[in-house]
C-alpha cells in the first residue's frame, strides 16, 4: 500500500502524470515598468489597432452603389474590392508577426499605421475601380499588422488567464467601431459622397500613429528576439506548418468567423435586395452583431480562470450550432424579414466570441518563441478563408437567405470538426498544466 501522501504531493504527481505541452511561455520580465496604466487602457490601444481592418471595411460598405456608379464597376468588380483588401491582408501576415519576432513589435506597428495612412489617401484620389482595387490591396497589407502584433503584445505581457481576460476585454472595445461604422460611412456618403468616407479613414490612421508612437511600449526583449534571416524564417514556418495542432487550431477559430463575415460581405445584397432596408438602416446588421460579440467577450473574460479553456470552445461551439440549425430551418419554412433574420447572426457571433480569445490563448502557447510568426500565420488561415468567401462563396449566395444560411452553417461545421480532430488526437490541449484531472 503506497504511503499517504499531502494535497501538494499528489497534486504534483498527478501533474507530471498529465503533462502537457502548452507550457506557459516566458513573459517580459519588465512587464511591470513597460504599462502602468490601467489594464483596460491597454486592452482599448490594442483594439484600435485591431479595429483598424474591420472599420475600413465596414464605412464604405453603404457606399456600393454610389462607387458604382462614379467609376461604372459592376457589382462583381465591387466585390472584387473586397477580395483585394482581403488577400492583401492574408500575404503580408505571413511577415507581420516574424518581422516582429526579429525587430520588435513596436517597428512593425508603426510602418504598418503610416502605410495604411498612405493608401487611404490612394483610396479617396482614385479615378477608377482599378485604382480602388489596387490601394485597398495596400489596405490589406498594411492593416494586419496591428492585429497581428497587439496579440503577441497581451502574450508577451501576461501570463494566460490574465491574457484571456485582456483579449476579451479587447474585443468588447474591438466591438464599438465596427459598431458604427456603416452609420458612419452612410451619413457621410449623404453629406459628402463616397471620397469622404477614405478621407475619414486617412485621419483614422494618422491619429493611430501618433497615439501609437507615443503611448505603445516595446514588449518583446532583445534577448528573445530571432534573427531575421531566410533560413531561421522558414525553419521557422515549417516548424508551425508541421503541427497538426496549430494547423487545427487556426481552422477552429478561423473558419467560424466567416460564419458571420459571410453576412457582412453580403451586406448590400443580403440588407438592400433581400430585406429592403436603406443604406442608411445598413447599421441594424453590425450592432446585433457586434453587441453579440461584445456580450460574448465579457462572458469569456468572466470565466478566465474558471473553466476549462476545452470547455469553454464547446460552450461557444454548441451555441453557434444550435442557432445555426435554427437559421436554416427558419429561413427554409419563412419569408425573410428584418424583424426576425438579423437575431440568429447576433446569437452566433455570441457564440464565437466566447471561444475565440481561448483558441488564440492556445495558438500562441503552442511554440513560445515564434508568438509573433504564430499570430501571422493564424491570421493568414483566417484571412485567406475570408478572401475565399468573399471572392467565391458570397457572391453565390448573398440574394438568398436560406443559401446564406446554409452556406454559413457549413462554415461552423469546418470548424467544428478541425476542433473534434484535434481533441480526440492531442486530448492535453485546452488542459491546464496545473489542474487536477
Amino acid at each position: 500500500k503506497p504511503p499517504a501522501l499531502d494535497g501538494k504531493a499528489r497534486q504534483a504527481i498527478i501533474v507530471v502524470a498529465h503533462p502537457t505541452p502548452l507550457q506557459a511561455p516566458p513573459m517580459n520580465p519588465d512587464t511591470a515598468h513597460l504599462w502602468k496604466a490601467p489594464r483596460w487602457a491597454l486592452a482599448l490601444l490594442l483594439a484600435m489597432l485591431g479595429t483598424l481592418g474591420p472599420f475600413s471595411i465596414d464605412t464604405y460598405v453603404p457606399a456600393f452603389a454610389a462607387i458604382g456608379a462614379a467609376t461604372g464597376a459592376t457589382p462583381l468588380q465591387l466585390q472584387q474590392t473586397f477580395s483585394a483588401y482581403l488577400f492583401g491582408f492574408a500575404f503580408m501576415n505571413l511577415f507581420h508577426g516574424a518581422l516582429s519576432d526579429s525587430f520588435g513589435r513596436r517597428p512593425v506597428v508603426l510602418c504598418g499605421l503610416v502605410a495604411f495612412t498612405l493608401a487611404s489617401v490612394g483610396c479617396a484620389l482614385s479615378q477608377s475601380i482599378g485604382q480602388l482595387i489596387f490601394f485597398r490591396a495596400v489596405q490589406g497589407l498594411s492593416t494586419g499588422a496591428g492585429i497581428v502584433v497587439s496579440r503577441a503584445v497581451v502574450r508577451d505581457l501576461f501570463p494566460p488567464t490574465e491574457a484571456q481576460r485582456v483579449m476579451s476585454q479587447i474585443t468588447i472595445y474591438f466591438g464599438v467601431a465596427p459598431a458604427i461604422a456603416p452609420l458612419v460611412g452612410g451619413l457621410l456618403l449623404d453629406w459628402w459622397g463616397w471620397r469622404a468616407i477614405f478621407w475619414l479613414l486617412v485621419g483614422v490612421g494618422a491619429a493611430l500613429t501618433l497615439a501609437n508612437w507615443r503611448l505603445l511600449p516595446e514588449t518583446l526583449p532583445r534577448a528573445q528576439r530571432q534573427p531575421f534571416q531566410v533560413r531561421d524564417l522558414l525553419r521557422g514556418y515549417g516548424q508551425l506548418l508541421s503541427d497538426p495542432r496549430f494547423l487545427l487550431l487556426a481552422l477552429a477559430s478561423g473558419i467560424p468567423f466567416n460564419g458571420m463575415f459571410l453576412y457582412v460581405l453580403s451586406a448590400p445584397a443580403f440588407l438592400g435586395d433581400v430585406l429592403q432596408l436603406r443604406p442608411t438602416q445598413f447599421f441594424w446588421l453590425f450592432v446585433l452583431t457586434i453587441a453579440g460579440i461584445m456580450a460574448g467577450s465579457w462572458l469569456s473574460g468572466r470565466m478566465a480562470g474558471r473553466v476549462r479553456p476545452r470547455h469553454q470552445i464547446m460552450k461557444g461551439v454548441r451555441v453557434m450550432l444550435i442557432v445555426s440549425a435554427i437559421n436554416v430551418l427558419a429561413n427554409a419554412l419563412l419569408a425573410p424579414s428584418a424583424w426576425w433574420s438579423l437575431w440568429p447572426i447576433a446569437i452566433y457571433a455570441f457564440g464565437w466570441a466566447l471561444m475565440v480569445p481561448v483558441v488564440t490563448l492556445l495558438v500562441l502557447d503552442l511554440h513560445p518563441a515564434r508568438r509573433g510568426m504564430a499570430s501571422s500565420l493564424q491570421a493568414v488561415v483566417g484571412s485567406t478563408a475570408n478572401g475565399v468567401v468573399a471572392g467565391v462563396l458570397a457572391p453565390l449566395v448573398m440574394h438568398s437567405a436560406l443559401g446564406l444560411a446554409v452556406a454559413a452553417g457549413g462554415l461552423l461545421c469546418t470548424g467544428l470538426f478541425s476542433w473534434m480532430w484535434l481533441h480526440k488526437h492531442w486530448p492535453e490541449v485546452g488542459r491546464r498544466a496545473h489542474e487536477v484531472i
